[in-house]
């Protein structure tokens, strides 16, 4: 590939400095390069000569920056940014953007309104990146040791707006309200409302001024509203992007002084994306890592959701017996909760057995138990309210997969076929991955009538 210098042709020290770290040779690293180039259908052909130059301050062009820390990322196991190795520019500056989980709470603000302006500025500035399963553990280890922030507290001046309990109360209804329409009607539809909001309105109450309680409540709420909008990024095939809001959430719960809400995000955000990535080691470690950072700051519906994060990992490991016993821990745990009581904070409010059902039936179905899978997913569709559309017809396509596996063919049809009726009135690109993994299943009964059928329907929906 032909190359253009960097400004005044200086020496990549960067670069030179990750290669040493990673314990790499110019030629090795031109292999490394080349393989995961290969990956992403190119063909590269560098050699040590071509490093050789980059080091003396040639860039490469095109994806290569991006497939050079993706290389040396793998050899140093961690996340490796275009701007670590000095090959950052104005169009791929923002691609480091929200991957580390800030010291300080005023770099966790200045950190996560540069994600909410990049994400509504530049819709193309995580084009062709991916998901490290280290930029998702680093920050639960960071999040583990790191001590509360002393105080959050903070004078912005005249100019800045002054935040009282009425502007996080907007926050918390305004973020509800999002919730609501997400469950009718997808995240295609509303994510852009959200991102839009968090970058025109709430980036203003960050920079503002308020007292130490009302700071608290803020960030407890903006963590939250963050949180959704990681969540809606996977819902529309973005998990770069995700990751990115995913651990900006994590450390806003942290300057809020919530351990629960953290671990909710590592559980419930992160395992989930770990899992819909195929890394279940770390699924486990993620919803460990909540359970042991939030232990004695949650209640007995949160440790539910938490140990059914867990099951997930060990039931994509193929470990049927760890998964039974954590499972268990979940039905226990939520046998235990009071909802009479009035403890649970409000994002955990929604775990119920439906949802846990939900868990339990991708457990079941990833380790082959197709009676246990199929009714769990019958529990899921009867305890989901028709308000959750999509999670409904989730625990359809798992239904409609353990009759496959069943090899209740017709049956299956008929099951992903309802599915398929209710998931067309959203916008959910993740709906639209349980139905591939779903015709992907049927393929070795293609020949039937019922499964031809089903594959046209789902083939003209898609047109």
């Amino acid at each position: 590939m032909a190359a253009r210098p960097l400004v005044a042709r200086q020496p990549n020290e960067r670069l030179q400095a990750l290669i040493q770290e990673a314990g790499c040779s110019n030629a090795g690293l031109a292999r490394r390069v080349n393989m995961v180039g290969a990956e992403r259908g190119l063909d590269l052909r560098y050699d040590k000569t071509s490093v050789a130059r980059w080091l003396r301050g040639q860039q490469p062009r095109g994806r290569a920056p991006g497939i050079i820390a993706e290389a040396l990322g793998r050899k140093l196991g961690r996340t490796v940014t275009i701007d670590e190795i000095g090959m950052a520019n104005g169009k791929n500056l923002a691609s480091g953007v929200g991957l580390q989980f800030s010291p300080t709470v005023l770099g966790a603000i200045e950190q996560v309104c540069e994600l909410w302006r990049s994400d509504v500025g530049r819709r193309d500035f995580l084009s062709g990146s991916t998901v490290a399963a280290s930029a998702l553990v680093e920050p639960s280890r960071d999040w583990l040791i790191t001590a509360a922030d002393a105080q959050v507290a903070r004078a912005a001046g005249p100019a800045g707006a002054r935040v009282g309990v009425s502007d996080v109360e907007a926050v918390i209804a305004m973020t509800q309200a999002l919730v609501d329409l997400d469950h009718r009607f997808g995240s295609g539809h509303v994510r852009p409302v959200v991102v839009h909001y968090l970058n025109s309105v709430v980036s203003g109450l960050l920079s503002g001024t308020y007292r130490e309680s009302v700071g608290r409540r803020l960030f407890a709420a903006v963590a939250r509203l963050t949180e959704l909008a990681g969540y809606m990024a996977v819902d529309t095939g973005q998990p770069g992007l995700a990751q990115r809001y995913y651990i900006q959430a994590l450390r806003l719960a942290q300057a809020a002084g919530d351990r629960g809400y953290g671990g909710y995000v590592l559980a419930a955000s992160m395992s989930h994306l770990a899992a819909q990535l195929g890394n279940p080691r770390e699924i486990a470690q993620l919803a460990r890592a909540a359970q042991e950072g939030a232990r004695g700051h949650v209640t007995p519906r949160a440790e539910a959701m938490f140990f059914a994060a867990e099951a997930r990992g060990h039931a994509l490991l193929g470990d049927a017996r760890m998964c039974q016993e954590v499972a268990g821990r979940a039905l226990a745990a939520l046998d235990r909760a009071d909802p009479e009581a009035g403890d649970d904070p409000v994002w955990i409010a929604h775990f119920d057995h439906a949802y846990l059902a939900d868990e339990l039936a991708h457990c079941h179905r990833d380790l082959g138990q197709s009676d246990a899978a199929a009714r769990a997913a019958r529990d899921a569709i009867e305890g989901h309210p028709q308000t959750r559309a999509r999670r409904r017809a989730i625990g359809m396509v798992l239904l409609a997969s353990a009759q496959v596996q069943q090899r209740e063919v017709e049956q299956a049809c008929h099951t992903g076929t309802r599915a398929l009726e209710l998931l067309g009135s959203l916008r959910s690109s993740r709906g639209a991955e349980y139905l591939d993994d779903l015709q992907q299943r049927l393929e070795p009964y293609g020949d039937e009538p019922s499964v031809r059928e089903f594959t046209a329907r789902l083939e003209l929906q898609a047109a």
